[in-house]
């Protein structure tokens, strides 16, 4: 009854039980019952867990396994669950899977699909582990980990919501320090965002990390599949991190420092290697017929449709001159992307590009050519794909479209009136790093008559986003917990 592909680390279970969840919902003895299966610990699970790509009817659960081992998931919603312990009764109303094995061909790695849920709904799941060389009927697993996430609203419920964004992690000198690692993330959670948007440099795949100062692991250049994953596992040694990813979902898009400095995908021999790893270490949704995709759109009720790009795994090399025949996003995306502004009912239109609009990255001679969406004076860079999207969004009067970045390791925020009509069309918001130098300015480019709301640099940061159908607010808080600077766009009837 029950259609499994296997890609990248991800198990894709389908049911051909029209309505019915994924897994059987037959009662089952919890884990957390008196009567049920003992704790094992987390060290089964040493790089810890992580729920991401979460929507209004399906969860992903991310882990990994120190060596060869069978994994179940047990889920309920919180209501459920609390009413069976009120009853008294050892058994508890949640659905589970079948064991799953985890495998050397996936670095021990799984990312297991939790369908068929509630929206607006809060769910509790356990981890249950046991050894993989077992029988079946010999087999028992225990207690590994346990938390709980929320869905989202559905896309007629109008409900506020605040995320948080940022990106370039543990690169260029500045990784893991000392056992929390990388402590911004506890800032981050004292807000208590319904997600975070990982925008991109997860790792610094291609940059050495010398210990001391930082934490042994990371002293060297990937440039295998095998090295890629050591690096991912490097970051999650971090205990902030885990910690952070224990109670906060996320939804994960890689850039350059996932493969190489300003790699383009078509072009780049270490791409492929890059990305399995990425797709291993982090739950992103990929479809069966299309598994390497990684660009996707997110929906958080009635006012806010959340579009990911890919802009590093369909570009054109960075070296050739712009115009018609240069992509970074592909024909593909592009097209989803334009139908998706044009069609999406939300109130905000929120566009997730790990690189600026209008700040120019210029290349070295490893990777010449501008790296972002901006050109410059030796004729490279992506403009006229990106007035593509310009184009779009003033044709067909597309209000509230909001562009977040990073990648160019400082705080900036512009407003954009690309026709010169004196109304602003839309708005870009920058934020990052989280643990590297800080970068060095560039003036920004003029095509798109932005005017500068604010520019700071000098810090580690993040951004804070709180939406509601009247407002999208921004606040760029360090690594401090201090509020640097902050703007309020009212929503555009």
């Amino acid at each position: 009854m029950y259609a499994f592909f296997l890609s990248a680390g991800i198990l894709l279970l389908t049911s051909s039980l029209v309505g019915c969840p994924i897994f059987s919902g037959e009662p089952v003895r919890s884990s957390s019952s008196s009567g049920g299966t003992h704790f094992v610990g987390s060290d089964f699970l040493p790089q810890g867990i992580a729920v991401g790509d979460v929507s209004s009817q399906r969860a992903l659960l991310w882990l990994r396994t120190d060596g060869p081992a069978s994994v179940q998931i047990e889920w309920a919603s919180v209501a459920r669950w609390e009413q069976a312990a009120k009853l008294s009764t050892v058994v508890a109303p949640v659905s589970r899977t079948a064991p799953i094995p985890t495998t050397a061909e996936t670095d021990y790695t799984l990312t297991i699909p939790l369908e068929g849920l509630s929206p607006a709904t809060r769910y509790r799941y356990h981890v249950l582990v046991g050894s993989a060389d077992q029988t079946p009927r010999q087999r028992s697993a225990g207690l590994a980990a346990k938390g709980e996430f929320s869905t989202l609203p559905d896309e007629k419920t109008s409900a506020a919501v605040t995320f948080a964004w940022s990106g370039d992690l543990g690169g260029q000198g500045r990784c893991r320090q000392g056992v929390s690692g990388y402590p911004i993330f506890d800032v981050i959670q004292r807000y208590n965002p319904a997600f975070f948007l990982f925008l991109g440099d997860t790792i610094y795949g291609d940059h050495v990390c010398s210990s001391p100062p930082n934490e042994p692991g990371a002293d060297f250049k990937a440039t295998t599949l095998q090295m890629y994953r050591l690096r991912h596992r490097y970051q999650r040694g971090a205990e902030a991190l885990q910690q952070f990813l224990r109670t906060v979902p996320v939804y994960v898009i890689w850039d350059d420092h996932e493969v190489k400095n300003n790699f383009a995908g078509p072009f780049e021999e270490q791409m492929p290697a890059g990305r399995q790893a990425l797709s291993e270490y982090w739950p992103i949704v990929s479809p069966a017929e299309d598994p390497h995709r990684l660009y996707r759109r997110v929906r958080y009720g009635a006012d806010l449709e959340l579009f990911i790009l890919d802009t590093r795994q369909y570009r054109s090399r960075n070296a050739d001159p712009d115009g018609p025949g240069k992509t970074m996003l592909g024909a593909v995306q592009l097209d989803w992307l334009l139908d998706g502004l044009r069609t999406s009912t939300a109130t905000w239109k929120v566009i997730a590009t790990s690189v600026p609009l209008s700040i120019p990255k210029g290349g070295d001679a490893m990777v010449p050519g501008n790296d972002g969406w901006a050109g410059g004076p030796d004729g490279t860079g992506f403009e006229h794909e990106r007035q593509v999207i310009v184009d779009a969004i003033l044709h067909d009067t597309i209000k509230n479209v909001v562009f977040i970045g990073g990648d160019v390791h400082w705080v900036q925020a512009n407003a954009y009136d690309p026709n010169q009509d004196g109304i602003i069309d839309f708005h870009e918001y920058i934020a990052g790093p989280l643990s590297a130098p800080p970068g060095r300015f560039a003036p920004t480019r003029q095509e798109l008559h932005p005017t500068q709301l604010f520019y700071e640099v000098g810090y580690h940061n993040f951004g804070l986003v709180r939406v509601t159908k009247d407002v999208f607010e921004v606040t760029v808080v360090d690594e401090t917990g201090n509020q640097r600077v902050s703007h309020i766009v009212q929503a555009r009837p």
